[in-house]
């Protein structure tokens, strides 16, 4: 990528970056000065599973897949969006990836590295833990689509599910 090209995409991205982060001006102004712009192509592997997360990625253009290996079996985690903060867990966590991260697209994503991150974390108390509520609001969003997902599969069976909120009551009961 010629670099101003990445100079543009820092430069647009500058104050979308700070209102996605909801952090103070200088601690975006930290973070998009080490920003790291990356370019890919469809069919690309970004990061794999259990390999050391270099930083917090944001998706700037294309489409993304997540994929995983859990108990032996592949699983589809879902795409991402223009926007989505990828790798959330690995960078508050133990800094390993959670995932495979493989571009359906062509397109390109800003990554923050762990240092800049520390150092903005360091700074600033309060961004470790909105991403950490961000992280329980992704986690909260997967469980839904998945619990949605397995009663739909149920139901299609011709199985109920043993509590659907249909059968919770609206209103008082009598104990007649």
């Amino acid at each position: 990528m010629q670099p101003e090209a990445k100079s543009e995409i820092g430069e647009a991205s500058a104050r979308p970056l700070a209102e996605l982060l909801s952090c103070p001006p200088p601690i975006a102004s930290l973070l998009n000065a080490s920003a790291q712009c990356i370019v890919f192509d469809t069919r690309d592997t970004i990061f794999q599973q259990g390999a050391e997360c270099h930083g917090l990625y944001v998706v700037v253009s294309g489409q993304l897949l997540r994929k995983a290996e859990r108990l032996e079996k592949r699983l589809t985690l879902g795409t991402t969006r223009v926007g989505d903060l990828v790798e959330l867990a690995a960078t508050l966590g133990d800094g390993r990836h959670t995932y495979t991260l493989v571009a359906q697209s062509s397109g390109s994503l800003l990554m923050l590295p762990m240092n800049a991150l520390a150092q903005a974390f360091h700074s600033y108390p309060p961004l470790r833990m909105r991403l950490l509520e961000e992280l329980a609001r992704e986690v909260s969003r997967a469980y839904v689509s998945c619990r949605a997902t397995r009663l739909a599969g149920i139901r299609r069976h011709g199985f109920k599910s043993p509590l659907v909120a249909s059968d919770l009551p609206l209103g008082p009961q009598s104990n007649d």
